[in-house]
């Protein structure tokens, strides 16, 4: 891996970085930034191999905001490092630039970041310039992934309906798939897999330490966390990756369908949302990481 920086240019493996992701590099302190390229032969010459999976020489560049206006989780400095500690399971460069500045998201382009990942956001973290550009940005072809409280940022009122900034509920039906409606106390449960064929569950190291109990039974793992409950089912818009079994833990309300994490393509949008990640310990676990990376390279159409 080579990563360069001279005269306010960059290159990565003799691939320019645009100037303008370069914003804010000189302060790496208050804005951390990290490049990952691994599982890359010196030799391997980018045409892919039966022995290598293919060189893309793009990294993927990941914007990180992590602002909030309600509660704010302990474990984002563990989401933020273990973000820029990605690329460490995969063969698709991955370029993370974490901030808490939501101005960042203005004038925002596919074309400086492939993929928005919104980090623990929370409340009305957004005003209405920044939302209607985060939004111009998922329908010209970004890619978005929520983790955890981002359900619970941009909160609708009453009966669903949008709040004073986002009128229509976008950000809650469109843009992330449900709105948080609570959670019980953070306890063991089991997450089961619904769909292991897609590519956000098919692939990456980690994966394979999932559980199959019985012939014919779902993968699964025991899990420790918030279980969040949602407004509406969120199968009703997108395609559930994975769920919970209810009765395996306490203070469930979505009944025997419980989604936990989902995708949906719309819109030229692909957006990737998974409830998971309360505490720290979560941003250290295999499975739950290649969960997160494969979710960015999905939403950033890399896989």
């Amino acid at each position: 891996m080579c990563f360069r920086l001279q005269s306010g240019s960059a290159s990565l493996n003799g691939f320019e970085i645009p100037r303008t992701w370069l914003k804010g590099l000189s302060d790496c302190a208050n804005r951390p930034l990290s490049v990952v390229r691994v599982a890359m032969d010196d030799n391997d010459n980018g045409a892919g191999s039966a022995d290598h999976e293919p060189f893309y020489p793009a990294a993927v560049r990941v914007l990180v905001l992590s602002k909030t206006a309600g509660y704010r989780h302990e474990s984002i400095p563990s989401g933020i490092a273990a973000l820029h500690r990605l690329g460490s399971t995969s063969s698709v460069p991955v370029v993370a630039h974490a901030t808490e500045d939501s101005r960042d998201l203005l004038g925002i382009s596919p074309a400086e970041y492939h993929v928005v990942v919104l980090l623990q956001t929370s409340g009305d973290f957004l005003d209405a310039a920044e939302l209607a550009a985060l939004r111009a940005y998922a329908r010209a072809g970004g890619g978005i992934v929520g983790i955890h409280c981002a359900a619970a940022g941009m909160p609708p009122g009453e009966g669903g309906s949008g709040n004073a900034v986002d009128g229509d509920g976008w950000y809650a039906r469109g843009l992330i798939g449900a709105a948080f409606a609570g959670h019980p106390e953070p306890q063991w449960g089991v997450v089961r897999v619904a769909d292991p064929e897609h590519p956000i569950l098919a692939r990456g190291k980690g994966l394979s330490s999932m559980e199959k109990p019985a012939e014919g039974g779902a993968l699964e793992w025991k899990w420790y966390d918030e279980w969040y409950n949602f407004h509406t089912n969120p199968r009703d818009n997108n395609h559930v990756l994975l769920t919970c079994d209810e009765s395996s833990f306490e203070g469930g309300t979505m009944g025997e369908d419980h989604p936990l994490a989902w995708c949906r393509e719309v819109d030229g949008m692909r957006s990737f949302y998974t409830a998971l990640g309360h505490f720290d310990e979560a941003y250290t676990d295999e499975t739950f990481m290649a969960h997160i990376l494969n979710g960015i390279l999905w939403s950033a159409r890399r896989i």
